[in-house]
């Protein structure tokens, strides 16, 4: 396993009728599950995360974006995910309604769901078990949390910071 941590974005995008938008992957990690578009931070030029963010949605969805077009909904650290690597991902909702899907891109193709479809989706194990939960709880506030992954596929979660919005 490699010791070093991948950091990556993930980008939660809505359309007018409260649809997520999400992505079948077309490569690993997660090849064929549904999960939020984003990538890994370019981390030799020392691309932050919200610079990220913007990066990844002007190249598989076509937006253009500036960093205060985004949300920090969430922070993820996960040891040994699939057994391979580890993780730290920043979970970011996009703040502007998306008026179609994007057309399909090199790492997957697109497709709207309601909240309620995506738990019938084929999603990564920790997105069904925890982070989903997590990102509907907090949507609009913050969560930081951490994750064990172990070699039979079971995880260990910490929710280590939680502030939900109120209205």
């Amino acid at each position: 396993m490699d010791p070093t941590f991948n950091i990556s974005t993930l980008i939660y995008c809505f359309d007018r009728s409260g649809r997520v938008l999400l992505m079948q992957r077309a490569k690993a990690p997660n090849l064929g599950l549904w999960s939020p578009p984003g990538g890994k931070l370019d981390r030799k030029h020392g691309e932050s995360p919200h610079q990220c963010a913007c990066r990844e949605a002007r190249e598989e969805l076509g937006l253009v974006s500036t960093v205060t077009d985004y949300h920090l909904t969430g922070m993820i650290s996960e040891r040994a995910y699939e057994n391979q690597s580890h993780w730290l991902m920043f979970l970011f909702e996009f703040n502007r309604p998306l008026e179609s899907c994007p057309p399909p891109h090199e790492e997957g193709r697109f497709s709207f769901f309601s909240p309620e479809a995506i738990q019938d989706l084929e999603i990564p194990a920790t997105d069904r078990d925890f982070i989903w939960p997590q990102f509907w709880k907090h949507r609009h506030g913050f969560f930081a949390a951490e994750c064990q992954c172990h070699p039979d596929g079971s995880h260990d979660w910490n929710l280590l910071q939680s502030q939900i919005k109120t209205t």
